[in-house]
């Protein structure tokens, strides 16, 4: 199993566009991480429903549990450490494409949109990311500069 404890990444703040769920959401080795209680609240869904979800996906075979999950030393408000289990971006979009909620469809027409923009275009970029992102990894600035090149 991946150990994220040495790789805290960078965590940036995700808002839905009603404002109603705020989360801070890990950003590290090129994928996202949120926990099971931070998945049950994107999708504002109960975390029994979100665990049977991804305890479906790896009964399945849909994913493979080892390969999008790691554990994660978690200080808790009565000060002791527990190791909590995230879940990448992979495990992340299968429980959103299965989840019956409102914040579910949300997910799915944004997800949806964001391929179907990615396909057509060949590309995708998160400006917003991108723009003043001076800690951007050597790959993502090598591929910019290709951009670069090509356009002109």
């Amino acid at each position: 199993m991946n150990n994220r404890q040495n790789d805290p990444g960078e965590v940036v703040l995700y808002k839905t566009e009603d404002g109603k769920t705020a989360l801070d959401v890990r950003l590290a080795g090129e994928t996202v991480w949120l926990s099971l209680n931070h998945i049950a609240e994107l999708f504002s869904r109960d975390k029994s429903v979100i665990s049977r979800h991804l305890r479906n996906i790896f009964a399945t075979g849909e994913l493979s549990k080892k390969a999008v999950v790691a554990k994660n030393a978690t200080t808790a408000a009565d000060g002791k450490i527990y190791q909590v289990e995230y879940y990448n971006l992979d495990a992340i979009l299968s429980v959103g494409y299965r989840v019956n909620s409102k914040r579910g469809t949300q997910f799915r027409i944004w997800v949806t949109q964001t391929l179907k923009d990615h396909l057509v275009r060949g590309y995708t970029l998160n400006k917003r990311r991108l723009r003043g992102n001076n800690n951007l990894p050597p790959t993502h600035l090598a591929y910019i500069r290709n951009l670069r090149i090509i356009a002109l």
